[in-house]
């Protein structure tokens, strides 16, 4: 009798392994149909300058955001956007792989976001600040940059917000990455660490679990992440803590997952290029605007935001910067839901823009998707 239940259980278990092993064939078939269609998008298009012609955020956003509305489990929908992300960043690098700038080395929360946003099959390119990063876009080095614009416990990334005062880019997208900090080494357990090198924001973030778990291991601050990585990859005894990416970069083992202190710790990032993108159906447009001397102090902040709640649009963020043209003038970058050119946003800008005496949009792209 043990027997047979046993026979009976081995069968079933072989028709779910066989009926698994003619899905993997149609997933398998399946994907390679689309990447010919794919293909005849750029026959269709005819000979054009390079993979940033082929490249159309705002249809890749509408298709994720499907993807997302249709899923019904089991996997998770941020697992299902990974899969249907890599799958369109390889079709898309048929024809070439797009080049994507991002604030380097190699290695750090930045990168990871670049493959969350465009995928594995994407040629990526560090650069030590995020001056260059525009430089290289601007100049056609590279098609995109990555850059980071918000810490949602360290606020907005200045430096960014600088460059679009004279920049020409344009902002195609945006990324939302939860900070997730890995303890990595060549080592095969925590006994075996005696010092960790990260970045002192790092460190900090994961200052409870550090207490508790290795109070005798001497912390190092390092520039990066990436850099501590580096020296675990060189230095017996040494561990880092660094996103996953830099795991294989560097060629160490995670030996412990997720070790932040707190959990809600995210960045989001900006997708920089060279055009404005036309409407996805899930919009947001960074504006930057300043009343300059046209508006008495006290009432300049009341003067730019009027316009929008007068229409019903809803703003998501808003920073302050000097201006550069002269001392205590300032400027504002404001982010709010909808697309440029459509309403009910475009007519408060076009409001909005005759009371300025500096007016810009620096981009209408998706939400992100996440």
């Amino acid at each position: 009798m043990a027997d047979d239940s046993k026979k009976s259980a081995d069968s079933e278990l072989d028709g779910i392994r066989n009926r698994i092993n003619e899905i993997d064939e149609q997933i398998q078939a399946l994907i390679n149909e689309r990447a010919r269609f794919a293909q005849q998008v750029g026959v269709a298009k005819g000979k054009l300058a390079g993979a940033v012609d082929y490249y159309r955020p705002e249809r890749e956003a509408e298709i994720l955001r499907t993807i997302k509305a249709r899923n019904e489990g089991p996997l998770r929908d941020e697992e299902m956007l990974r899969l249907f992300r890599e799958i369109m960043s390889a079709c898309l690098a048929q024809q070439e792989p797009l080049k994507i700038g991002f604030l380097g080395p190699e290695g750090t929360f930045t990168q990871t976001a670049v493959y969350k946003h465009f995928g594995h099959s994407v040629r990526v390119l560090p650069f030590h600040t995020i001056d260059e990063v525009f430089q290289e876009v601007e100049c056609g080095a590279a098609d995109f940059g990555v850059v980071p614009i918000e810490n949602s416990t360290e606020g907005s990334v200045n430096n960014t917000l600088d460059m679009f005062l004279t920049s020409p880019l344009k902002i195609s997208g945006e990324i939302e990455l939860r900070i997730e900090q890995h303890l990595m080494g060549r080592m095969s357990g925590l006994d075996d660490i005696k010092r960790i090198c990260a970045h002192e924001q790092s460190l900090a973030q994961c200052r409870g679990w550090l207490r508790e778990y290795l109070p005798h291991v001497e912390l190092i601050g390092m520039s990066s992440n990436a850099a501590g990585a580096r020296r675990a990859r060189d230095e017996d005894g040494t561990a880092a803590i660094a996103p996953d990416v830099a795991a294989d970069v560097y060629d160490l083992k995670i030996l412990v997952n997720s070790i932040e202190d707190r959990s809600d710790n995210s960045t989001r990032f900006l997708v920089i290029g060279r055009k404005l993108l036309a409407a996805s159906g899930c919009d947001k447009t960074t504006i930057l605007v300043s009343t300059g001397d046209t508006a008495d102090g006290a009432g300049v902040l009341h003067q730019l935001l009027k316009p929008l709640a007068d229409h019903g649009v809803v703003m998501t963020f808003i920073e302050s910067r000097p201006s550069r043209r002269k001392n205590w003038d300032y400027v504002f970058f404001i982010d709010i839901e909808g697309h440029a050119n459509e309403a009910p946003v475009a007519d408060a800008l076009a409001v909005l823009e005759k009371e300025s005496s500096l007016f810009r949009v620096l981009g209408a792209y998706p939400k992100a998707v996440s």
